[in-house]
């Protein structure tokens, strides 16, 4: 039988690991620049914990665990594999609350699972990389993490546009046109404008019982991106005023910052989970057609499910298989990496090679990446390994190396060749 792994997961070789690497190193550098701590949850997560979390569409795409532990009573699955980050962080707040110091600055980077179609820049098992505040209101906050966007993007080279909404401004309009029972419809259906087009969301909100004349209204109303058109078209809806002072807070805490990257409100902006009560967010590249690489909000009551009320929060999340993607689209990841071998030793024959295996102890205990080629064959296969793994240098060991105390190192790029001492090699390697 041919092996093969599940749709919509992925192998990564050395190359894909170290460029994932150094995608997760920049999130994670950023992360801790602003005062984020890094946590861990598990992998599997109670069912208990997941469902009711994520609106009627999440939860179709939770994966269930039916296999129970030996020893337990076989039936329905209590488990799931977790789906975002967001919510095992709610659970983990509620545990840990007595060990925790609020306001809780928190990142996590670690892989979640959805049982969503395959499709380009569409996994079913994908890396989030998350960083969330909870315990306190400060729409400071908000501005903080869209620095964090735009500092991150920048850092990459990926132009993007970072669109910002309200979620309470989207209640409100639900709240002019008479449709709040239909709210969930209404913003499930405006999620998927970019994928279906405004004829695509006016059909489906009909079809989740919206009138067919209050979604054409809706369409027509959604098309409008000026705040001020908002501030009076919800100037009756208390839910909606808020919504817009939110927003103008958010701005006025913005303007002390210079960013790199476009920053605009999107009334189209819905972000489908049914947990955001406040400020959302959306990143998307402006060079690529790749959909959301980032996104996230304010939620005011996830922890409260779980038996902890007043704990407010605010987080974002980037797409990191959507971002990779982008980035090999683009060319933007460095053509070498800290972390890839810097010199292999080969060797004529067996006295050296021992003579090279002695000296590579030394190379890296000077923090060098290196390697030897496992026996003494022909030279030219052992420079063709280097060559294929991309290694830069070779460190020749021979009988007139051995007694001269030299090594004979060969810059694979250029072809050239120097004799070094040992210290003298392990310098030059370092610079």
């Amino acid at each position: 039988m041919k092996p093969s792994i599940p749709k919509g997961t992925r192998d990564f070789g050395p190359k894909e690991v170290q460029k994932r690497n150094y995608l997760f190193s920049i999130i994670r550098e950023v992360f801790i620049r602003f005062g984020y701590q890094p946590i861990e949850t598990p992998t599997l997560e109670n069912l208990s914990t997941l469902t009711g979390k994520y609106g009627e569409e999440g939860d179709k795409l939770l994966f269930k665990v039916l296999t129970n532990v030996s020893g337990e009573e076989s039936g329905p699955a209590k488990r799931g594999l977790r789906y975002d980050l967001t919510v095992p962080f709610a659970r983990f707040v509620v545990m840990h609350q007595n060990e925790l110091h609020f306001p809780f600055k928190r990142f996590q980077i670690q892989p979640v699972w959805r049982a969503d179609r395959p499709q380009k820049g569409r996994y079913q098992e994908f890396y989030q990389c998350d960083a969330d505040i909870v315990g306190s209101p400060s729409l400071m906050y908000e501005a903080e993490l869209v620095q964090i966007f735009d500092l991150v993007f920048a850092k990459l080279g990926i132009p993007v546009c970072i669109e910002v909404n309200n979620r309470k401004i989207l209640s409100g309009i639900a709240e002019v046109f008479g449709i709040s029972s239909h709210f969930t419809a209404m913003t499930m259906a405006i999620d998927k404008w970019d994928k279906i087009g405004p004829d695509g969301v006016a059909k489906e909100m009909i079809q989740r019982g919206i009138s067919e004349e209050i979604a054409g209204k809706l369409i027509d109303v959604l098309g409008n991106n000026d705040l001020e058109f908002y501030r009076n078209l919800l100037e009756k809806s208390e839910t909606g005023q808020l919504g817009i002072n939110e927003l103008d807070t958010f701005w006025r805490y913005l303007s002390a910052f210079n960013p790199t990257n476009k920053i605009i409100f999107s009334p189209l902006l819905a972000r489908g989970l049914g947990y955001y009560t406040g400020c959302i967010f959306e990143v998307k590249a402006t060079t690529v057609e790749m959909g959301s690489i980032g996104g996230g909000g304010r939620y005011a009551n996830l922890t409260e499910i779980f038996g902890l009320p007043n704990m407010p929060g605010v987080g974002i999340s980037f797409g990191a298989e959507r971002i990779y993607d982008v980035m090999e689209t683009l060319q933007l990841f460095p053509t070498q990496f800290s972390e890839r071998i810097k010199v292999l030793f080969v060797a004529f024959d067996e006295p050296s090679h021992l003579y090279a295996f002695k000296a590579l102890a030394k190379v890296r205990e000077n923090g060098i990446c290196s390697d030897i080629y496992p026996d003494p064959s022909k030279l030219k296969k052992q420079i063709k390994y280097a060559s294929d793994n991309t290694i830069p240098f070779v460190a020749i060991a021979g009988e007139t190396e051995m007694e001269n105390n030299q090594f004979m190192l060969k810059n694979l790029e250029t072809g050239e060749q120097k004799s070094y001492t040992l210290d003298e090699l392990i310098s030059f390697l370092k610079n």
